[in-house]
């Protein structure tokens, strides 16, 4: 039997459609007529799309974005493990990340593995400076830089495109899942969970995009592609 191309479905934060691996034409295409033969039930809908491991870039999600226009539909949110498409959903100003909870997905043991957090992300389009503090109990997503002396304090995962040189703290309910992402990361303090790092004293000479975790009982930083 062949596998569905596109699938719809409702949850508890609108519509989750889930595209299958494969050649962005035709998945494209797939959805295109999906759409069209369900046009009155799908109309007005809030949709997070689920791409998997599909890298994709902005054109692509600003693709999907003007098709669900055409019926009235919001594009609120991007889920993909593929760092290239976590980026380009960060720079159209969605949010990324998603977890089965907050697509409205029943996950059988979930609320075992990690706290309780409400969904939703906070996108800030601005520089934080010193001084200047930024608090919410989901990710949080910054176009712009966060100067020495700021704070940015997150119940889940924090994505800076830009800059990361003050006070972090990820996954602040408990949660060592959550992660820190940042195209310069060099943080003055840098939490996740439980768990404190500092940046090295020694400054890279030219700061590549980073992505912080837990692992094995320590916070590391790995590579953070954008292609």
């Amino acid at each position: 039997m062949k596998r569905e191309t596109v699938t719809i479905k409702g949850t508890r934060q609108g519509l989750r459609i889930t595209l299958a691996e494969g050649l962005w034409d035709e998945q494209f295409a797939a959805l295109a007529r999906k759409l069209e033969q369900g046009a009155s039930f799908f109309r007005g809908g809030r949709v997070a799309l689920d791409v998997g491991s599909q890298p994709l870039t902005e054109s692509h999600i600003r693709q999907v974005r003007e098709l669900l226009a055409r019926y009235e539909m919001d594009l609120w949110a991007v889920s993909s493990t593929a760092d290239a498409t976590i980026l380009a959903t960060v720079r159209a100003g969605l949010s990324p990340l998603l977890t089965a909870e907050e697509q409205g997905v029943e996950t059988p043991g979930a609320e075992l593995q990690a706290p309780e957090v409400p969904a939703g992300g906070l996108v800030v389009e601005r520089t934080v400076r010193s001084g200047q503090r930024i608090e919410h109990p989901g990710d949080i997503v910054i176009i712009g830089d966060v100067h020495a002396g700021a704070e940015v304090i997150a119940g889940r995962h924090v994505i800076v495109w830009g800059k990361l040189h003050g006070l972090v703290h990820a996954g602040a309910v408990g949660d060592e899942n959550a992660v820190v992402c940042a195209l310069d990361l060099a943080p003055t303090q840098l939490r996740i969970a439980d768990y404190i790092a500092r940046a090295p004293e020694e400054r890279r000479r030219r700061p590549v995009p980073e992505m912080a975790r837990v692992r094995n009982g320590r916070i590391e930083a790995v590579p953070w592609p954008n292609r």
